[in-house]
């Protein structure tokens, strides 16, 4: 019995060692890229060491207390003369030493409050501002990621037919050299037809090397996004919706874009924060009002000892208490600075200015991108379709060519150029379809509006 349990689980083994994994599918990489790509990692990483700025702006506004508690040590001597009465109603000059040892222990606590700063204000709307604009930064990168991983995973795709193309043409180039050979050494075809089988031969070789190098190339390129190598990806199925983008016009496409765009947002709020900062430099010239609260208790003890002439008077302890609570409010005007602030208000406007011109540098790359994006995959339907057609002739083509030079009335010259011309349609049809569905998410993503429900429509498309 043992025995043939154990024979049991062996076969189990080697069954699960011999099924293949499953293939992965485009959330799987999506995934796997949105926990491990550094590039959303930074933007999440940056994205809170701004929003810190607003605590920190804020703090300056909030109250301020303190507290501290110091001891003192003091040894001190002293020396003079006096007169002193000698007991015959005479005085004398006598020496007077004292030697006194001290301690103090003291206790402060502070409060400070600001009622007015207008720096302090302005310096908490521009760092909110700046929050804002990091926020927007982070979404970018989010739709970013959806993009450049489907663009990644695609290009897999993409690379992988091209090699299976690349393949199949080598094998049939490689049948066409054997068929001229053996029509060669029948008398049926002269040299040339064999060496012209054999140079199309050896370049589609050649090409098959290409497409594999492309291909771990792709393969590369998904795994530096998700840090982790993968197996087999889901291709994409033959049939395909090619449905024109709604809203269908290109204006619709743009003013979304204008109002939905995360990178759009990011600047409007960069340049919000930089108008602030101009007011927080002017803030140099006004005054600022504040109130402050201050106790300190300070205890005393120690001795002191006194020396009159010869006769020494003891040691006495001595005690005391000393506190003392100031309540305040100051207000600090700027009078001259150096030209400090004038020279620090013309540089926040120098900012300003660079921050209006990468606003609108920004509106104008979105603005291009989204139409560009627009007319991809308006022009991807008829391209995808066109290409299909194009492979569907091509057979056919290469068929009667074949046929015909079995016959004689083609040559050879002319089926390696039909064939060659089948390759290249089926490459153009698997880069047209890929390219149709990453038009799609494109638009979307330069609009402003790609998020995790694109991708899964795309992956729906996968078998």
């Amino acid at each position: 019995m043992s025995t043939r349990i154990q024979f049991t689980a062996l076969a189990l083994a080697l069954a699960c060692a011999a099924a293949p994994a499953a293939a992965e599918d485009l959330l799987q990489i999506y995934q796997q890229a949105h926990q491990a790509d550094p590039t959303l990692s930074i933007a999440d990483a940056t994205k809170g060491a701004v929003g810190e700025g607003v605590g920190e702006a804020r703090a300056a506004l909030l109250p301020q207390i303190g507290a501290s508690l110091g001891y003192l040590h003091s040894d001190g001597t002293s020396s003079s003369f006096s007169q002193q009465p000698d007991g015959t109603g005479n005085y004398v000059l006598l020496p007077i030493t004292s030697v006194g040892r001290d301690r103090q222990r003291q206790a402060q606590g502070s409060l400070t409050q600001s009622l007015f700063n207008w720096g302090n204000i302005t310096r908490l709307r521009g760092a909110r501002a700046s929050a804002a604009s990091a926020d927007s930064d982070y979404d970018a990168a989010q739709q970013d990621l959806i993009v450049r991983t489907a663009t990644a995973y695609f290009a897999v795709l993409t690379a992988e037919d091209q090699l299976t193309f690349a393949q199949g043409n080598e094998k049939a180039l490689a049948k066409q050299l054997d068929q001229a050979e053996q029509r060669y050494k029948v008398g049926l075809s002269a040299i040339t037809d064999v060496h012209e089988a054999r140079a199309n031969h050896d370049s589609a070789r050649a090409q098959v090397i290409t497409a594999q190098n492309g291909l771990d190339q792709a393969r590369e390129a998904v795994s530096q996004i998700t840090g982790k190598d993968f197996g087999d990806l889901k291709k994409l199925r033959e049939q395909l919706p090619l449905e024109e983008p709604q809203p269908n016009g290109l204006q619709a496409w743009v003013d979304l874009a204008l109002k939905q765009s995360p990178v759009l947002t990011s600047r409007r709020h960069s340049l919000d924060a930089a108008d602030l900062n101009i007011s927080s430099q002017r803030s140099g010239h006004l005054p600022t009002l504040s109130a402050s609260l201050v106790r300190t208790d300070t205890p005393a003890w120690g001795t002191s000892t006194t020396t009159i002439g010869s006769h020494d008077l003891g040691a006495f302890p001595t005690r005391g208490l000393n506190g003392d609570t100031t309540i305040g409010i100051t207000l600090n005007v700027p009078i001259f600075s150096g030209g400090l602030v004038h020279s620090q208000v013309r540089q926040a406007v120098f900012q300003r200015d660079a921050a209006q011109d990468q606003l609108e540098l920004a509106r104008r790359s979105v603005v291009a991108t989204t139409r560009n994006a627009y007319r991809a995959v308006v022009a991807g339907i008829a391209e995808v379709e066109a290409t299909k057609q194009a492979v569907i002739s091509a057979q056919s083509s290469l068929d009667a060519t074949q046929a015909g030079f079995e016959v004689g009335t083609r040559t050879i010259v002319e089926v390696l150029t039909v064939q060659e011309q089948l390759f290249q349609a089926q490459s153009t049809y698997s880069q047209a379809r890929h390219q149709f569905v990453l038009s799609g998410l494109q638009l979307k993503a330069a609009a402003g509006v790609a998020d995790i429900k694109d991708l899964e429509a795309i992956n729906a498309l996968l078998d």
